[in-house]
């Protein structure tokens, strides 16, 4: 079984963070990270973390393509790797590669992959995440939402969620966020915000809605038939609630709580981190 390992910050959970995680995955059978400790990215950028590491790693946890994730030392060198059992090639994107991390390589028996940012670009389709044959079927639980930077408060409620159920996710298209939102929203496209959220562990599918106002993801439940529509306290409307009723689905409202120990989140706080 070969093992690939990223080594990085992902202090700027992003569409790049995403697809390098993604890319690098497909290199082999399982992707281990090596997430920067708070310190070791003070000592090597100089600045400190936007987020910490806890945060961090929750993050990078709850994306479908890691198998795991070990936290670096406070010295860590950004040009070797600590030792990761199993390891057998490190992955650089090509923004980051010297031949000092080729070298440790060499030295170290370890396939050196550069992914290029060509290899890196684009927003390419993920298919759902697959079902445990295994398993009973589960109810189908939906949910809604612009999603647009994308923060552990999401990813909080997406794991609350899929508690519930199969969870699907619909995220407005961008003509109807800036319908209800107003201009400057979305700040990122309809497909980086699909891409991102089809990207959580805890999602099974992802779409783009199609319809308008706050019943937006009309068109997508006829398709998708669920049996739940969840919402967290600030996306409970009248709208959503009548239409509920109307077409007897369950409608699950949840608090708005971070995971613990971790800061609660905002997307507008967040702008221009």
């Amino acid at each position: 079984m070969s093992k690939v390992v990223l080594s990085a910050s992902f202090d700027n959970m992003r569409l790049p963070s995403f697809r390098l995680m993604h890319e690098a995955s497909r290199l082999g059978d399982e992707l281990h990270v090596v997430l920067w400790s708070d310190e070791a990215i003070r000592n090597i950028t100089g600045e400190p973390a936007k987020f910490m590491l806890a945060e961090r790693q929750y993050f990078v946890e709850a994306v479908r393509h890691t198998s795991g994730v070990t936290s670096s030392a406070d010295d860590l060198d950004p040009d070797t790797l600590p030792v990761i059992e199993g390891a057998t090639c490190w992955a650089v994107d090509e923004a980051d590669a010297n031949d000092r991390k080729k070298a440790f390589c060499e030295a170290n028996g370890l396939e050196y992959k550069v992914l290029t940012a060509t290899d890196l670009s684009g927003v390419p389709d993920l298919p759902p995440m697959e079902r445990d044959p295994g398993a009973p079927p589960k109810k189908k639980v939906l949910v809604t939402g612009c999603f647009d930077w994308f923060h552990t408060g999401h990813v909080r409620f997406y794991e609350e969620v899929s508690e519930h159920g199969e969870l699907y996710v619909v995220v407005g298209h961008d003509a109807n966020i800036r319908l209800l939102k107003g201009n400057g929203h979305p700040m990122f496209p309809e497909n980086e915000r699909r891409y991102i959220a089809q990207s959580i562990r805890y999602v099974h599918q992802a779409l783009v809605s199609s319809g308008s106002g706050w019943m937006d993801a009309e068109p997508e439940i006829a398709v998708i038939k669920p049996d739940a529509y969840a919402v967290n306290e600030d996306g409970d409307k009248p709208e959503k609630r009548e239409f509920c009723k109307q077409h007897n689905l369950e409608y699950i409202v949840l608090k708005r709580t971070p995971k613990e120990g971790l800061p609660r989140r905002e997307s507008t706080h967040l702008r221009g981190f």
